[in-house]
């Protein structure tokens, strides 16, 4: 109000403008005005911005070996509801890249419908100023196919390279720990066969640099030689091109561990001037050797053995089992080695002897060791020959025996699968039973040879110590039990449970 001016009028404040509306064309609601002229509900109702984006597809699965294909033509390993197999079912969509991808999530499935479902939110400007944003889904069929390289397994004549893996000895316990190596460190995956031969292993590789990575790992693993040989298969003229076939000839060194070896006086000379009849108590990528007399140990590479090569005196075939009467400690140790001056009782005859040995800090009365009898054996070795007899033990203790062993185990090993050898005779599969046994006690009762091993657990077997009835008067010292933390789990087996519970 205006008092001194005499207008009792009243200002009035300017209105705001509105905004300005029109009316939906569907639905008749009022909404701010766009290029489709509907209301946001009309909009979402009426347009599709997934048109153009394929709902199903076939994703190729290779069954020998879990990979699947990623186009064009290359095949990888993708776990279920991984990162890897979200981006190869992404590229098998049509249209994808006409709108903006906000979200993508696996929808659990049956495990044996061999269906992948996705559900997809994907962005698009539908009209001028306005973004829509849908979700969908889409369903891919798992098509169980082989890849090339499974294909090539089962065609003759088509490696490139091949790996022929020797050992001059008659057991196979190398090669089953080899085996199992090779298992854990996954180096047969690029193998395109594995052969069992009568004295080794051979390993086909599509590609030479694979055999070339495979003889690189067997010179860490264990002493080895190796030659190379190639083959001409074709050869082009006029493109100058030329087709081989390279052999690689592998030896690996025939002695093994606790073999008792009679070393040449030479080469006991340049390994620190060890004593000439010692224990190998260690085989890797070099030999180590022990005189169980004084403790010292010498490491000899491949190259050292293959410049004079000699043979074992005795391997663990010929061991004599003895009964620990006594222990006396004379002090001098060397690691897990103490030196000591044991009474035996041979448990073949009764008779006792007093030997001196390594073995001292693992010995107890009443223990069961192996050793070998030198006195009553034989050698036709000329090495031997020319030791003094005052130089010669009458026994060479070895190792700690357990005469009573569970025949169930709750553990197992896997297998590479390889193709058994066609010429075997009953008398050689035997040997290989034995020589299996045999590696698996040696893995129950050495704890270094497990640690470069995978152990899995064996449902299906109980522990031995609930199957065994023993009278207490009959007990006696059992090999420690595997413990549960060195196991894995099989997976395989879980998978193979699994698809029978889902009932395919």
């Amino acid at each position: 109000m205006d008092i001194d001016s005499g207008n009792f009028g009243y200002a009035m404040e300017p209105a705001e403008p509105t905004a300005s509306t029109i009316l939906c064309c569907e639905c008749g609601v009022p909404t701010q005005p766009n290029a489709a002229a509907m209301c946001m509900d009309c909009i979402k109702l009426t347009t599709d911005i997934t048109t153009g984006i394929t709902r199903e597809g076939t994703i190729n699965h290779c069954r020998e070996c879990e990979r699947y294909m990623q186009p064009p033509n290359h095949w990888i390993l993708a776990p279920n509801e991984s990162r890897e197999l979200m981006a190869i079912c992404l590229k098998k969509l049509r249209g994808l890249n006409q709108v903006r991808l906000n979200d993508a999530n696996f929808i659990w499935t049956e495990p044996h419908s061999r269906r992948i479902k996705l559900k997809l939110t994907v962005q698009k400007e539908a009209f001028t100023n306005t973004i829509l944003q849908q979700a969908f889904q889409v369903e891919f069929v798992v098509n169980n196919t082989q890849c090339p390289d499974c294909a090539r397994t089962y065609t003759p004549h088509i490696w490139k390279a091949v790996v022929q893996c020797r050992q001059k000895v008659l057991h196979k316990r190398t090669f089953l720990y080899l085996e199992q190596v090779i298992l854990k460190h996954r180096a047969h995956l690029v193998t395109v066969n594995i052969k069992e031969t009568k004295d080794g292993i051979d390993f086909y590789f599509a590609q030479r640099a694979h055999a070339v990575k495979m003889i690189e790992f067997l010179s860490s693993v264990v002493p080895i030689r190796f030659k190379t040989s190639e083959e001409l298969i074709s050869e082009d003229f006029k493109s100058n091109t030329a087709n081989y076939k390279f052999t690689y000839s592998t030896e690996i060194v025939p002695i093994c561990k606790d073999d008792l070896v009679c070393l040449p006086k030479p080469v006991a000379k340049a390994h620190g001037n060890i004593s000439q009849l010692v224990l190998c108590t260690k085989v890797g990528p070099s030999l180590r050797f022990m005189d169980p007399l004084t403790l010292q140990t010498s490491d000899m590479l491949p190259t050292s053995y293959w410049r004079s090569p000699f043979p074992s005196l005795a391997d663990i075939t010929e061991l004599t089992e003895f009964i620990v009467a006594d222990v006396d400690f004379l002090g001098p140790t060397n690691g897990k080695y103490a030196l000591a001056d044991v009474e035996l009782i041979k448990s073949s005859d009764g008779s006792t002897h007093i030997a001196r040995t390594h073995l001292g800090s693992l010995l107890n009365a009443g223990d069961t060791v192996m050793g070998y009898h030198l006195t009553v054996t034989n050698f036709n070795n000329e090495v031997f020959d020319t030791l003094k007899a005052e130089s010669i033990p009458e026994i060479v203790l070895v190792k700690k025996t357990f005469p009573r062993r569970s025949k169930n185990r709750n553990w197992k090993l896997k297998s590479i699968g390889m193709q058994q050898a066609e010429d075997l005779k009953k008398q050689d599969v035997e040997r290989q039973e034995r020589d299996f046994e045999l590696f698996l006690r040696n893995l129950e009762e050495d704890p270094e040879l497990r640690q470069g091993v995978n152990l899995y657990k064996d449902s299906n077997k109980k522990n031995a110590a609930a199957d065994a009835d023993m009278d207490e008067e009959d007990e006696v010292e059992e090999v420690p039990p595997i413990s549960v933390d060195e196991l894995l789990d099989d997976v395989e087996a879980m998978r193979v449970r699994q698809a029978v519970l889902f009932g395919n």
